[in-house]
């Protein structure tokens, strides 16, 4: 029977791919893993971080589509009481 790859199967969500990334870490971080256990988990864990770079990556960038590449900061109610009292005088 074959062996299935990595890209064999489906992609996990985001939140999913990070939740796996925070229990290898933990589990490598505990000093309890056997070697061979250690490089599988940490061959894993580079997997999954490249997934989340790349998932992130394309989401950035289409929020600078829907942005038209003019990213703004978020005004804060300061901000918005100062231009308030511009607008008054």
């Amino acid at each position: 029977m074959p062996r299935k790859s990595a890209s064999d199967q489906p992609s996990p969500s985001f939140e999913d791919a990070m939740a796996e990334l925070e229990q290898l870490v933990a589990k490598m971080e505990s000093g309890e893993l056997p070697l061979e256990a250690s490089v599988a988990a940490y061959q894993r864990g580079s997997e999954l971080v490249k997934y989340c770079a790349a998932q992130l990556e394309r989401v950035e960038r289409q929020v600078k589509v829907l942005e038209g590449d003019m990213l703004k900061p978020f005004a804060t109610d300061d901000e918005d009481d100062e231009d308030d009292e511009d607008d008054e005088e």
